[in-house]
């Protein structure tokens, strides 16, 4: 409690606090204002019986919208078409020389950067908006007057509560407490959660699960949120001695620690994974109109179950995959090792320059390892609680997945940065034994 109202004490991170907490109501109003034209209740009809039969795409994709795609609100994109044209210009940024040259220029290229992410996203919500449209139009009893001007209308109204949404995470990250793309998408599914307890708790009542299971339950998600914390903070502290010489001559080693990631990728590998496992779902469930591929329109329908074993191997796999993807095209270990050898700095027992880069390359790749198999226990485990206790689908998804690393992730930054206004005016912090640590160690 001394902590709560050392936190209202400091004027400024007062005013960052509720200043944030005002951005995100309005983000939360905008993701409940429906979009003109659609039947709400048959859209969450379909969205419900969709989670029903197994999660899929539609199911999650209502979760981390906050409940706005089961409305087709206008904020039903969020903030999703800037988190995905973010993570196109980083990945692109390792690959086209360019951007590369552009990253490393300091501010005036990170703010040419940030200006051609801003563009990716209009062009990305459009066609996002735009498929939307069209594919809400072939479900059927859920659009009154479908065409073309539906489908404009509904591009125009979600494009522009995206480009206001990317505005607001900017003015959070600046002027308020957190990342903000990242806070607007906790926020949304948080926001989900007592549904999902009212769901379970429902599930309850009827007798779906008696209270063994509910005891079973609680017991794995304890172990789950501790091994999620232990995941998102773990890091491999590498020592760094660098020679420095004093003002009278005399020279010395100063030893510090290059903190390498267990989970380098974060929720990455798992964004990748899941849609373009639904994406291959759904074209073998239509391949059934050729009758040479009749076979795989069930291999489809087993890979669209997220509680299916096919599904749950090939995701586990991908997300391996991607995991040391993400990992080859973010660490340069070429270009960490010349950073250390001309700032006169060294790993010890390890000759500077090409031994110290295969040495960093093969350290991460063991971290990776570790990391991708903790990811992956993570991801499926949903899947295997909600098969196994016959736990209701939504509140299956606060207990793994990616649910639950944005939710841990965000949390401890926030908590981070509210533990540094703390210390920085000599008040206690969350923890009174050492501060909390970021997630870059």
């Amino acid at each position: 409690m001394s902590v709560v109202s050392n936190i209202w004490k400091i004027k400024d991170l007062r005013s960052r606090i509720l200043f944030t907490l005002g951005l995100i109501l309005i983000c939360r109003f905008v993701s409940l204002v429906p979009t003109p034209g659609v039947n709400t209740a048959e859209i969450a009809r379909k969205i419900n019986e969709a989670s029903a039969a197994g999660g899929g795409l539609l199911g999650m994709f209502n979760l981390f919208s906050g409940g706005a795609l089961s409305q087709f609100a206008v904020g039903t994109l969020n903030i999703w078409p800037y988190i995905s044209a973010q993570i196109i210009i980083q990945l692109m940024t390792a690959i086209i020389p360019s951007l590369e040259r552009m990253a490393r220029e300091g501010d005036v290229g990170r703010q040419r950067l940030n200006q051609v992410t801003r563009y990716l996203t209009l062009v990305l919500c459009a066609g996002q908006s735009l498929g939307l449209a069209v594919g809400l139009e072939h479900m059927g009893n859920v659009v009154y007057a479908p065409g073309w001007g539906f489908r404009l209308l509904t591009v125009l109204c979600m494009t522009s509560a995206t480009m206001f949404f990317m505005w607001l995470a900017e003015q959070i990250t600046q002027r308020g407490i957190g990342n903000g793309g990242s806070m607007i998408i906790m926020i949304n599914i948080v926001s989900r959660l007592p549904f999902a307890i009212v769901e379970g708790l429902e599930s309850f009542r009827l007798g779906q699960f008696n209270f063994v299971q509910l005891a079973v339950l609680l017991i794995v998600a304890f172990f789950v949120f501790a091994g999620t914390v232990a995941l998102t903070l773990g890091v491999r502290r590498v020592p760094i001695h660098t020679a420095r010489r004093s003002v009278q001559g005399a020279s010395g080693l100063t030893t510090s620690f290059m903190p390498l990631r267990v989970n380098f990728s974060g929720v990455m590998p798992i964004i990748f994974a899941g849609p373009i496992l639904m994406a291959l779902a759904w074209l073998c469930q239509h391949a059934n109109k050729v009758d040479a591929l009749r076979w795989l329109s069930d291999f489809g329908f087993a890979l669209g179950n997220m509680t299916s074993g096919v599904h749950l191997f090939l995701y586990a796999a991908l997300i391996l995959f991607f995991s040391f993807f993400w990992v080859a095209t973010q660490f340069n270990a070429v270009r960490t090792a010349d950073d250390l050898r001309r700032s006169g700095s060294y790993v010890p027992g390890i000759r500077p320059g090409l031994p110290t880069a295969e040495f960093l390359d093969a350290t991460m790749t063991r971290v990776t390892l570790i990391g991708a198999i903790g990811l992956v226990i993570v991801a499926i485990l949903p899947a295997i609680i909600q098969r196994w206790l016959h736990t209701p689908q939504q509140l299956a998804g606060f207990l793994g997945g990616t649910s639950l690393l944005i939710i841990i992730g965000v949390a401890l930054d926030t908590m981070r940065q509210i533990e540094s206004f703390l210390v920085v005016r000599n008040y206690d912090g969350f923890l009174k034994h050492g501060h909390l640590r970021g997630r870059r160690g």
